[in-house]
């Protein structure tokens, strides 16, 4: 699937990080955003000099990184503070995609990126938007048990994103992944790929 670009979106325990993983295994490049974002905001990140301008110094935790609960609690608190978050976030998240993708040639690129839905841009980008699904409930089990967070905590979160029919209406495939054993949802994924692989591999060269 030389060239391919494929867009990986899910909600918050939607399972989106194995998937990733799976796909990883079958031969493609992963761009995590996701960990781009985390290391613009870790100690010494390129971004936590703007986060401090735009939000005071108390953001900034005292090991160096970005204070995540505190800035967490603005964003949900606040509409503005997410869009001067992602204002400043975005651009950075955006070139370092930008980098990590050429870097990887012609081989298969997945684009992991949780906001993918509200962004043109990145759908653009794709040339396949996998979508991985599971009901809300799962979602909350799964997040609550992984993180220690609250029930609420993660409804809260949950609220935030895209609802998941919006990420489904994009989607050129959706995996459910309610009730899925680890293999079966590797399985799954190496299906479409298969299938994707040879779909694309009938069709003109670039394309």
């Amino acid at each position: 699937m030389s060239g391919v670009r494929i867009g990986l979106t899910g909600g918050i325990g939607s399972g989106k990080s194995t998937v990733a993983a799976a796909l990883q295994d079958c031969g493609a490049v992963l761009v995590d955003t996701d960990a781009i974002a985390h290391a613009l905001t870790a100690p010494g990140g390129a971004a936590l000099p703007a986060l401090a301008e735009a939000f005071g110094a108390d953001i900034v935790a005292d090991d160096g990184s970005m204070h995540r609960q505190r800035m967490r609690e603005l964003v949900f608190a606040d509409a503005s503070a997410k869009r001067r978050l992602e204002a400043i976030l975005h651009p950075m998240i955006g070139d370092e995609a930008t980098r990590q993708a050429a870097a990887a040639g012609t081989l298969p690129v997945v684009f992991d990126v949780p906001l993918l839905v509200n962004s043109s841009h990145w759908r653009r980008r794709v040339t396949r938007v996998l979508v991985v699904d599971c009901d809300e409930t799962t979602q909350v089990q799964r997040v609550v048990k992984r993180s220690g967070w609250s029930e609420d905590q993660v409804r809260k979160v949950i609220a935030q994103q895209s609802p998941r029919a919006a990420r489904r209406a994009v989607a050129d495939a959706v995996i459910h992944n309610d009730g899925l054993s680890l293999q079966a949802l590797r399985s799954e994924v190496q299906a479409l790929w298969r299938h994707w692989f040879e779909t694309l591999r009938s069709r003109a060269p670039g394309v």
